[in-house]
């Protein structure tokens, strides 16, 4: 009696592990890579801003950067538990040491990293814009599609924001 109920517990797992990975494969290719490329984004953006919350001279910029790490750890967290339900493996973590962008930051201090930060920004966001827009017309999941389509004001506002920050500070 025991062997059986144990028998049965070991399919029901199985079988919930197997639909798992039915529904991870049934996303495209390209809808998988988005999530991924999202995730490791969302990681490196928060991380930026933690560094310019700490490092930036201009407030600000300190302003932005606490929003950065608000929206894109809240937007990670959205994503992880996308990921849960597709069944993608996301990245749990980015390894600092070799991301670029990060590595060079981390060299620049005062107004050099303020310049620097801001300009990584403008860039990053518009990238992002571009990619999360064609997400969220052309992905084929409809849940990674929304996701890409409620965070695409989100990044446009940051964009928005940063744009703000380039202009010369007042009184400078």
């Amino acid at each position: 009696m025991q062997i059986s109920k144990i028998a049965i517990a070991i399919c029901c797992l199985a079988g919930a592990a197997s639909a798992r990975t039915a529904f991870a494969a049934s996303l495209s290719k390209a809808d998988q890579r988005f999530m991924i490329m999202a995730a490791k984004s969302d990681m490196t953006e928060a991380h930026e801003g933690q560094m310019a919350e700490q490092r930036a001279r201009r407030n600000e910029i300190k302003t932005f950067a606490k929003t950065l790490v608000q929206d894109h750890t809240e937007s990670y967290e959205r994503l992880t538990e996308l990921a849960a339900k597709t069944g993608v493996a996301i990245p749990k973590g980015i390894d600092t040491a070799n991301n670029r962008a990060i590595e060079h930051l981390a060299r620049v201090t005062g107004r050099r990293f303020d310049r620097q930060f801001v300009r990584d920004e403008i860039r990053a966001h518009r990238h992002a814009i571009a990619l999360f827009k064609q997400e969220a017309k052309r992905g084929e999941n409809a849940a990674v599609k929304a996701y890409a389509a409620n965070m695409t004001p989100i990044l446009e506002k940051h964009l928005h924001l940063v744009e703000e920050c380039a202009k010369p500070a007042k009184g400078a």
